[in-house]
């Protein structure tokens, strides 16, 4: 009985992580990122990320633009600072400690380039036991390493 509450809550739609670096990033990384949101959403799946620059705001201008939710898990305590392409902003006020967030909210993760930010959040996602795949991003144990965007969708979705 509890195990069918539970699933009832959770709902049907699967949600993905996007994790990857806040700062400005290069044009190869960005249009991939884009790429990830873009095949995301149109497999009908929920994106978490940070919310903010980068590789976030990039896949979140690629959830946009196929038309699906993209929602920004943000380290402040305003919606002020989240990129104009989140559909659902969530302040948190817990800076950093956001990760663990995302992680608690999601089936599995992609991870696209990123520095310590981005290892914490596949840390935590990976130590509950769900998936990440990587796309050009940290090479450790249990990050399944793919080449392409769609590689990424495809694999996170068989994982999950």
């Amino acid at each position: 009985m509890v195990r069918e509450q539970r699933k009832s809550i959770e709902g049907p739609q699967k949600r993905i992580a996007v994790f990857g670096g806040g700062s400005a990033c290069d044009a190869e990384t960005a249009e991939k990122a884009a790429e990830v949101g873009r095949f995301l959403a149109e497999e009908d799946v929920v994106v978490y990320c940070g919310g903010r620059k980068g590789v976030m705001e990039a896949v979140c201008r690629g959830v946009a633009d196929a038309g699906g939710t993209v929602v920004g898990i943000l380290p402040d305590d305003h919606c002020g600072n989240a990129n104009g392409h989140v559909t659902i902003p969530v302040a948190t006020g817990v800076g950093q400690a956001r990760n663990v967030i995302i992680a608690n909210s999601v089936h599995g993760a992609i991870a696209i380039a990123g520095q310590y930010g981005t290892l914490s959040e596949i840390a935590h996602t990976l130590g509950q036991g769900k998936p990440v795949v990587g796309l050009g991003s940290w090479e450790i144990k249990g990050v399944d390493r793919v080449a392409t965007a769609e590689d990424a969708v495809t694999r996170i979705l068989a994982l999950i």
